[in-house]
């Protein structure tokens, strides 16, 4: 009998190496390579994959013969929560495998047991198994939501070869795994959640979805830098990557894809949290604009595009005279860097007078921009604060602003003005290479510019 192969293999990057070392080469952390024993050979039961019997086995097809659904789209199966379909691109697709990331107590759970509660039946079965609550714990949870529907099966179970077999028994069309970090394959000596075992299993659900054609659904823990724990790979494996995002203080709650291979990316789902569990936010502009102060200055009004959805954002901005050196920067809900770095065009080409003011921005209702888009008003917003001088509530403004101070077109100028118009908004500021394209403005009123000096002069 030929000896067992000794290697090391980093738990936080998944770097192998046939001797041990005190720092890994690849992620640079220290003490984190563990031994492993050698994996056993194929049709013992590594990776779980060499079980499923061969009759399941996918067969070679020549591409002209592959059967398409009309329309080429995958057969979808709605959730019954709109929010969520919209995310995931219309539906649950059978065969795929889909991630869901979140914070601890953020409502990854709860949104799970809403999904059983609007698709679970006879003929739609579903198999809820969770490796960190009891089949008790569940069932209060359930209670509370008011889940007591036919076809919804339960099981407490991290071992592999047990979900197996109770996959193949009840042959669920979707399976839920509560969470991929606490699944373990008793053929490899690491401990759950460790890289090798979350690949693994991740791969063993991914024969389960592919040859039964169930759709399943991860729920993967997050690092404190909000990326989901595990091998970076893990996103690689699945088919839709979605993100549970929200703040322990604020009622609403955002899930977003940032990979869907059956849908478009970075489109954002809007709920609201409360004692029965997620309400979709249907109006998610008039909700985040709600409570917005009307002639205060430091407040302006952008639209962002999430995904194909147009949102409609107020960004504050507050200056205020210090007394120290060095003042103060402070953004929250967009990129630092980018705010001071529109600071610094505000006064060097608008003549702004910020140094020795301490300086915010805040995005109202939590919420993150990411796109250029939001750049011209963020300058509006300090501007107003600095003038003292509150911007007409009417007005949107858009554009991308560039370090000459020059406003840059963005994109889909149309569908933002569109949604602007439906929340009562008359008039939009936005780049004049914008306002030559832009046609279908009724009921609102389109002034351009091409340096943020026109934009401030037509604002104040």
């Amino acid at each position: 009998m030929a000896a067992a192969k000794i290697r090391f293999e980093c738990n936080q990057c998944g770097y192998e190496t046939p001797k041990w070392m005190g720092r890994c080469p690849t992620c640079e952390q220290f003490n984190t390579l563990e031994e492993k024993t050698a994996r056993p050979a194929p049709g013992k039961g590594g990776a779980g994959l060499a079980s499923f019997s061969q009759k399941d086995a996918a067969k070679p097809m020549l591409l002209r013969d592959i059967p398409v659904k009309a329309g080429g789209s995958e057969a979808r199966k709605a959730t019954g929560i709109p929010e969520l379909d919209r995310v995931l691109g219309g539906g649950l697709v059978g065969g795929s495998l889909l991630l869901l990331g979140g914070d601890p107590g953020i409502g990854k759970s709860t949104l799970l047991l809403q999904i059983c509660r609007q698709m679970a039946s006879e003929k739609f079965p579903i198999l809820y198994i969770s490796g960190e609550e009891s089949a008790s714990q569940i069932k209060l949870r359930a209670k509370r939501l008011g889940v007591d529907v036919s076809g919804l099966y339960f099981l407490a179970e991290t071992d592999l070869n047990a979900i197996q077999a109770a996959t193949e028994k009840i042959k669920p069309a979707l399976l839920l795994i509560d969470s991929i970090q606490t699944m373990r394959l008793s053929e490899l000596s690491s401990l759950p959640g460790s890289v090798t075992q979350v690949r693994e299993c991740t791969a063993f659900f991914t024969q389960i979805a592919k040859i039964h054609r169930a759709a399943v659904l991860l729920v993967g823990h997050v690092t404190k830098e909000g990326a989901i724990a595990g091998p970076r790979v893990l996103e690689h494996m699945v088919d839709c990557v979605l993100y549970f995002e929200g703040e322990g203080r604020d009622a609403y709650r955002v899930i977003r894809a940032v990979k869907n291979r059956f849908g478009s990316t970075h489109e954002i789902g809007v709920f609201e949290m409360g004692e029965k569990g997620l309400t979709a936010i249907s109006d998610p502009s008039a909700y985040m604009l709600a409570g917005r102060p009307i002639g205060v200055p430091g407040s302006a009004v952008c639209c962002s595009l999430e995904g194909s959805r147009p949102l409609l954002l107020e960004v504050q901005g507050l200056v205020s005279h210090t007394h120290f050196g060095t003042p103060r920067r402070t953004a929250n809900g967009m990129d630092y860097n980018r705010m001071v770095m529109l600071l610094a065009v505000l006064e060097k080409r608008a003549n702004y007078k910020l140094a020795t003011y301490d300086s915010y921005v805040n995005i109202a209702g939590g919420m993150r921009i990411e796109e250029p888009a939001a750049d011209a008003a963020v300058i509006a917003a300090v501007a107003s604060c600095y003038k003292n001088k509150a911007l007409d509530p009417a007005y949107l403004v858009l554009g991308e602003v560039g370090l000459a101070g020059e406003l840059r077109a963005i994109n889909q100028p149309e569908r933002r003005i569109t949604e602007a118009v439906r929340q009562g908004f008359t008039a939009c500021v936005l780049p004049a290479a914008n306002k030559k394209t832009v046609k279908n403005t009724e009921g609102m009123r389109i002034f351009g510019a091409s340096h943020i000096g026109e934009l401030l002069g037509l604002l104040l």
